[in-house]
């Protein structure tokens, strides 16, 4: 960089050392380093970790390795490593260049504050006609930096494509430490979300979705520390991908103690061709570091969430009805209606008619993509039910599958062509249908214009939008030496329809779901207003599912319902209390068949709601402390407290009995040390200080298993 002078003004987060060509970003906590050096063409990882001086940032040295013939001396010090040169790390960056050669010789061009924090690096190919551009930014009120990566082919018309092999929006640097951890989730459909922390092996470890969609079986995250780490205490570093198709992370850790982290869409073997003058931006790569342990890195996600991701994020989420565990796909007007009715009586807000209610969709096995209601049950159509609903006083939702198709169904016989598929393979059906190719402008558009005529049509105020099958047999239509980019670019075509459809109605909400838990990430939080955290709505389950999902989503996403006891999909018997705490520490729902509730049921139902109500803006807008996890003892708790700590909710739950010595008093956070807490149901009262320090004593729990209880606490002015 010219060394015009010692140094430039801070640009919101970001400060430039024009001497050194020292970058430095940064949050209210933190600060990430990176040196751009145009003579050696690299732009090397200095620091990320607790906020440093430019004086001292710019004189700081870059790490170096051994330098023998085996040492690639640029592995894990390069902001973006390529393939090419001495470099035998995970590349960020693989090109196959016309000629069928792949190494990369990069220059760096130079570095543009675009705007308030906000830099670009760029860089280009020394002889061939490529060139990236790496972008950072910190978001206002976050204590997040955000990164994604621009790929351009320079070369004028009639040129040969470029083909991307590998196009990460990010490469996150770590520093020096002995030991480290990895904290991720796994699991699969309706066990969602299991928490596993293991010592992180040498070598590389890769966090991926080969699926075309996010997955129920990992998240595109990871967080890591040296060990030592715990809910409130400790240096943890966490990544994120605002991924919703294919999807990698990959942490190496070197033999010379290096670690970092790519963070890319697609998975291996995702090629994507770039035409002359075409350019490819990545999704972007967010990620935090703290010293507030895994809490903490919790808390910056949900705020950056609520602040910069979510469409509105100040609104409460309705307490909704959803009627697919009351009449499965034999939905009707007459009994979509009697359910309408029984849930407004319970202070219910939206009221959501699931599948069923559209073409000849008598099972799973013909009728999607036939959106147009089902004769024989609304011969009416939907309009007449909508009405009611509203006259009740809620709004009315609609599931909808978009991106499905049945190969029973009218528009298949019409459009076979439309589907993911391969001309010279078979079909593989899952659930009886086919994915729908959105990476077609065609298919995508038919797609909007059916769901704006539903929605403009019927008075819908939700969609519920699901997606419940894997990609096969997966190639871009018209085929191609990247007929797989159909991986990533069909969830760009969903975004696409997803911002038409909220631009066209701004009243509209969205739920995200994916047979559940199988699509949740940034990007598709930036286009919805909550998700389907997993089909499995047992109250006990939900507890370990929740506790995983809340790690970087905040609980005014997380949709939960109460359902019927006995749990359809476990058989487990829970009571009503029970299950209902378990969903009120998120976006609370109700999906049981409540023709069959009784009256004593109905009448516990209703009080909850409105109990619900009023500590719904603490759930959903609140700070969330993880106070006991599920597994670890017999008690599991979670505690929110408002913004200004004036009121903290705490739930309890106990899903099994022993017998054994009492429970200790739970430990709370986030509370005013000098002010005084009043229990609102009991009156008992206690000093911030004590609630913090020696602990708010376990309420008393109902004899038996699966018991529970809701504490409000509300400070006294």
């Amino acid at each position: 960089m010219p060394a015009r002078s010692a140094s430039r003004p801070s640009h919101g987060g970001v400060e430039i050392d024009e001497a050194s060509g020292t970058v430095v970003l940064r949050t209210p906590a933190s600060c990430y380093v990176l040196r751009v050096d145009t003579a050696a063409g690299t732009v090397c990882h200095v620091h990320w970790g607790a906020p440093v001086p430019l004086a001292d940032a710019a004189a700081l040295p870059v790490w170096a390795d051994h330098d023998d013939s085996f040492a690639g001396r640029l592995d894990g010090v390069e902001e973006y490593p390529v393939e090419g040169g001495a470099r035998f790390g995970v590349p960020a960056l693989q090109v196959r260049f016309a000629d069928g050669s792949d190494p990369v010789e990069p220059r760096v061009e130079g570095c543009r504050i675009v705007a308030e924090g906000h830099v670009a690096v760029s860089l280009r190919d020394r002889s061939r006609p490529l060139a990236w551009e790496l972008h950072y930014r910190t978001p206002p009120g976050a204590d997040m930096l955000e990164r994604w990566t621009e790929i351009t082919h320079t070369a004028g018309p009639g040129a040969e494509p470029l083909l991307l092999l590998r196009c990460a929006s990010a490469h996150w640097p770590l520093p020096q430490r002995p030991d480290w951890r990895l904290s991720c989730v796994h699991g699969g459909w309706s066990a969602e979300n299991r928490l596993e922390r293991t010592a992180l092996a040498a070598g590389e470890t890769t966090l991926t979705s080969r699926r075309g969609h996010t997955g129920h079986h990992a998240g595109p995250w990871a967080m890591l520390d040296t060990g030592r780490a715990d809910e409130e205490h400790g240096e943890v570093w966490a990544v994120a991908l605002a991924a919703s198709g294919s999807w990698r992370l990959t942490v190496q850790r070197t033999a010379a103690g290096r670690v970092g982290v790519v963070a890319s869409e697609g998975h291996e073997g995702v090629e994507i061709a770039l035409e002359p003058g075409g350019r490819h931006t990545t999704p972007v790569s967010v990620a935090v570091y703290g010293t507030g342990g895994f809490g903490g890195a919790g808390h910056a996600f949900h705020t950056y969430v609520r602040r910069h991701v979510l469409p509105h994020p100040d609104e409460l989420r309705p307490v909704l009805y959803n009627s697919w565990e009351a009449t499965s796909f034999q939905v009707s007007e007459e009994n979509q209606l009697a359910l309408a009715r029984r849930a407004a009586a319970l202070g219910v807000e939206l009221f959501v008619v699931d599948d069923g209610w559209f073409g000849g969709r008598d099972d799973d096995r013909a009728g999607l993509g036939d959106w147009t209601p089902h004769r024989r049950r609304f011969p009416r159509g939907l309009r007449p039910l909508a009405d009611e609903v509203h006259r009740l006083g809620m709004g009315f939702g609609l599931w909808v599958e978009p991106e499905m198709v049945s190969a029973d169904s009218d528009l298949y016989r019409r459009r076979p062509e439309w589907v993911l598929h391969l001309p010279d393979r078979s079909a593989t059906e899952l659930r009886h249908q086919l994915v729908l190719d959105f990476s077609r402008p065609e298919v995508a558009d038919w797609a909007y214009e059916w769901l704006r005529d539903t929605v403009d049509g019927n008075g819908v105020d939700f969609l519920k939008w699901d997606f419940n099958r894997s990609f096969t047999e997966a190639g871009v239509h018209g085929g191609g030496r990247d007929a797989r980019r159909v991986y990533t670019e069909h969830a760009r075509g969903l975004h696409r329809v997803l911002d038409r459809l909220r631009s066209a109605f701004p009243h509209l909400r969205i739920e995200g779901c994916a047979g559940g838990g199988g699509r949740i990430d940034l990007g598709v939080l930036a286009r919805s207003d909550q998700v389907w955290t997993s089909d499995n709505t047992d109250a006990v389950d939900r507890l370990t599912i929740q506790h995983g999902f809340g790690r970087i989503h905040p609980a005014g996403v997380m949709s939960a319902w109460v359902t019927d006891s006995p749990n359809p999909l476990t058989g487990r018997r829970v009571p009503l209390a029970f299950r209902f705490h378990s969903a009120m520490a998120g976006v609370l729902g109700i999906g049981g068949d409540l023709a069959r509730w009784t009256a004593e049921e109905s009448a516990e139902a209703a009080r909850l709601v409105e109990l619900y109500k009023d500590i719904r803006p603490v759930v959903q807008h609140g700070r969330q402390h993880r106070l006991l996890a599920p597994g670890e003892g017999p008690l599991t708790a979670v505690q929110y407290t408002g913004a200004d700590a004036d009121r903290s909710v705490v739930l309890v739950w106990r899903p099994s009995t022993s017998f054994g010595p009492a429970h200790p008093p739970l430990r709370l956070r986030g509370l005013d040390a000098r002010a005084r807490y009043r229990d609102e149901d009991t009156g008992a009262q206690w000093s911030g200080a004590t609630l913090t320090g020696y602990g708010l004593p376990v309420p008393d729990l109902p004899r038996g298993d699966c018991a529970s209880a809701l504490v409000r606490l509300r400070r006294v002015r």
